[in-house]
């Protein structure tokens, strides 16, 4: 069936409503329109679903929700039925129709056998994860697009551990949804005979307070005499659902003089004063900045709308400065192990987990405190997962897990980066250098001249639609053929294709196999250290670039970054 075929099955379905009917109908005579929303599937994969709102199967509604639910209540349903009876937790978001695709998939769950628990209102991400490990759930369910704009939604499945779903049950899974007529296979229960059967409970004050409790026990110094609690933060939650949670845990770790940004307070699913809510984008921060110079703030916070990723600025001479992802895991990494160092509770087989993309000083800093680095792939279902493989086998204690694109994660009670206890943490770290009178710029600086300077950029090129995505396929085939063995007077040592398993070494042609599972990165290592990292986002419709440098000097390293950059783009670009 092609494109306009299914456009057509939509159309004409007796099981479609007016609103949608309707919206079709205003494409009618699109035809680019038509084929970007049925050229595909919305694929279910390990990130689950994400896609732009709207009518068709390349889009994120309430029937496609309802599909890949009814593939999930099959999936559980051959599990038996314990695993029917021990159910499914479901949260949503502030985006557009979030509480409409939640009720729609507790509703299909329902009509399954399956016992469900809804949150009553907007909850973070972090909070799904831990309700899945506390009320012994089989899965889970996270209704979120994160930082996406306005016009994404998008379906998060957590397994009983808490962490997403890794590829042997997102197959599993997906051959399940395979099977599902997307209108006639469909059954629902309306929610208030599901509530009435037993089958559907909701849920809400409860599992927060247990799970800011649960955050609260992370902190690794609380009194007055090791903390300036009189530090001043302006935090944003990009009007999403942190500003409950994060503020909660603030104030009852003491921080009183926290100053949330007005108009990004409440929940807005168009993201009004933003446009794009992603904390990496420093735009985001234009509020907090302005607020943060009324107030004399120390640091400040931006929360994403799922409240999972956190990014941060602090002062510096006459404004703020802000912190990526690496130099905030960085950061994070030394205060947490010299405090347990210090305290006497740093466990002597401890490790962190980072992903491949990642950048190398937090490894370095942790090396010196006798703590073992574990890489894994980008996302935090690979991260976690790596942290619970080597739990299990006993061969080490987690303490910290993270990624350059700000998230972070501590403990093991949340399977999922956490920006509710990494702002808790963030901040006891900083009124913990503040009582010693120094700002976190004047840490971060101690640390590059303790193990050197390491600069970072990230860049991506958004391709989107069906051409977009043939580009990225182009340019990730091309250019494992042809890509430069020397860039500014450094040489190529060796490549890893992670969709191979194969590290080839360029001096004899070496090869040798690397214990992280299959993904379409290309990553390039060089004799000073620096590298970079080709791939496709898992999530959005870009190809990312990430380019790391290691040097004596900030200006040495950042005119490597540059030089690199030039070199790897033009051929990318050159790419069509």
């Amino acid at each position: 069936m092609d494109y306009y075929q299914r456009f057509r099955k939509w159309l004409e379905s007796e099981y479609i409503d007016d609103e949608t009917r309707n919206e079709l109908l205003s494409i009618k005579d699109s035809p680019e329109e038509i084929k970007d929303r049925f050229y595909t599937q919305l694929r279910f994969g390990t990130a689950g679903l994400r896609g732009k709102i709207g009518a068709g199967d390349n889009r994120m509604n309430r029937y496609n929700v309802a599909r890949v639910t009814h593939g999930l209540a099959n999936y559980i349903a051959s599990r038996g039925e314990s695993a029917k009876k021990r159910g499914v937790v479901i949260a949503y978001d502030v985006r557009h129709h979030s509480r409409e695709f939640a009720e729609t998939a507790a509703s299909v769950l329902c009509a399954n056998g399956i016992k469900v628990f809804l949150f009553d209102d907007i909850r973070p991400t972090p909070e799904l994860s831990f309700s899945v490990i506390h009320l012994s759930t089989i899965s889970g369910i996270m209704i979120t697009a994160s930082h996406n704009p306005k016009e994404y939604n998008g379906y998060k499945l957590y397994w009983e551990d808490g962490a997403q779903v890794l590829p042997e049950i997102a197959d599993e899974v997906y051959r399940e949804i395979e099977k599902v007529d997307l209108f006639s296979d469909v059954h629902y229960v309306s929610l208030k005979k599901a509530e009435l059967e037993g089958f559907l409970v909701y849920t809400g004050k409860e599992i927060d307070d247990l799970y800011i409790s649960r955050v609260k026990s992370l902190s690794l110094r609380d009194s007055h005499e090791e903390l300036d609690k009189d530090i001043r933060i302006v935090f944003t939650p990009l009007n999403g659902t942190g500003n409950g949670p994060i503020r909660r845990v603030l104030e009852e770790r003491g921080f009183k003089k926290v100053f949330v940004v007005p108009e990004q307070e409440k929940p807005d699913p168009d993201f009004t004063t933003v446009g794009y809510p992603n904390p990496e984008d420093i735009k985001a921060f234009k509020l907090a900045e302005e607020m943060g110079k009324k107030v004399g703030a120390d640091v400040l916070l931006a929360a994403d709308p799922d409240a999972d990723r956190m990014a941060v600025m602090v002062r510096h001479a006459n404004g703020y400065v802000s912190f990526n992802g690496n130099q905030t895991g960085a950061l994070l990494v030394n205060y947490i192990l010299l405090s347990m160092r210090e305290k006497g509770i740093l466990p002597e087989n401890g490790f962190i987990v980072k992903s491949i993309v990642t950048g190398d000083l937090a490894k370095t800093i942790a090396e010196n405190y006798g703590v073992r680095t574990y890489e894994t792939l980008t996302g935090f279902k690979n991260i976690c997962g790596k942290a619970l493989e080597i739990e299990e086998s006993r061969k080490g204690s987690f303490i910290f897990g993270y990624e350059e694109s700000i998230g972070y994660v501590t403990g093991t009670f949340v399977r999922d980066k956490d920006a509710i206890s990494s702002s808790m943490l963030f901040c006891e770290m900083a009124a913990y250098f503040l009582k010693r009178g120094l700002s976190l710029y004047e840490v971060l600086e101690g640390l590059f001249e303790r193990y050197g300077f390491f600069a970072e950029k990230q860049i991506s090129l958004v391709l989107e639609g069906v051409h977009g995505q043939e580009r990225i396929a182009r340019m990730m085939k091309e250019y494992r053929k042809d890509y430069p063995v020397s860039i500014d007077g450094v040489d190529l040592v060796s490549y890893i294709d992670y969709l191979e398993g194969i590290e080839t070494f360029l001096r004899g042609k070496e090869k040798r196999s690397i214990d992280v599972p299959c993904s379409d990165v290309v990553k390039y290592l060089f004799d000073d250290g620096s590298w970079y990292a080709v791939r496709p986002s898992g999530t959005e419709p870009k190809l990312k670039l990430y380019i790391y440098s290691r040097g004596k000097t900030r200006e040495a390293t950042e005119r490597r970054i540059e030089v690199f950059e030039r070199e790897i783009m033009g051929r990318l670009n050159g790419i069509k």
